[in-house]
């Protein structure tokens, strides 16, 4: 690539970046329903029709924050995986650090539980649709590693089955638990059972159901 390309690219890519950075904060504030593309526009201080060269609507910079956070949790999965030798004590710390990532990252979270994509799309190759899907592979790959350790060490049942049914699953669990403390936490803690506790002891009820 000659360097003045080079540079138009880059360019390019920043203000892309640019342009998601001010998408997040407008999502933040207004929420994915209230949120205009006029809004990002003046958020990202690019003109509209600028705005939409680089994303054709709202859905798709939705989904381009979703490779935001799935790139981000497939680090967090990994780190987690690292400070831990045991498979049972991988999975559980995966576990939290889904939880710690959707406190976190509300924005990325409530992309990623919104997203859905048709058949057509995720087949397509150069659809950010199926980006995403290799992106949450990916993520689930992390999760499957873990479970083959365990499965080694012994820590973890033999008789689960598919490994990325079972990640999927776990996946399914934890985003629905970290959900509820986000909806119902207030509910939770007027019934007695703080949300940090609710979710604590749901990652180790999941854990356990896994555990030989």
């Amino acid at each position: 690539m000659e360097p003045t390309e080079s540079r138009r690219h880059e360019e390019k890519e920043r203000r892309r970046e640019d342009i998601l950075d001010a998408a997040e904060s407008v999502f933040s504030a207004k929420g994915f329903d209230d949120a205009k593309m006029d809004d990002i526009a003046r958020a990202a201080r690019v003109s509209r029709a600028l705005l939409y060269i680089y994303f054709k609507d709202k859905r798709e910079l939705q989904f381009a924050l979703c490779l935001r956070g799935l790139d981000l949790l497939r680090q967090r999965f990994s780190e987690a995986r690292s400070r831990h030798l045991r498979g049972v004590d991988q999975i559980r710390a995966i576990g939290r650090a889904y939880i710690g990532f959707a406190q976190e990252f509300p924005v990325y979270f409530n992309a990623l539980a919104r997203s859905e994509a048709q058949h057509t799309e995720l087949e397509n190759a150069d659809s950010i649709c199926h980006r995403m899907m290799m992106a949450g592979q990916l993520v689930h790959a992390e999760s499957i590693a873990a479970l083959m350790t365990g499965q080694k060490d012994g820590t973890i049942r033999r008789d689960l089955g598919n490994p990325l049914q079972v990640a999927m699953t776990l996946w399914g669990f934890t985003h629905g638990v970290a959900q509820l403390a986000i909806t119902k936490g207030e509910i939770f803690a007027h019934e007695g059972v703080p949300p940090t506790t609710f979710l604590n002891d749901a990652i180790d009820m999941a854990t356990r159901s896994i555990a030989s």
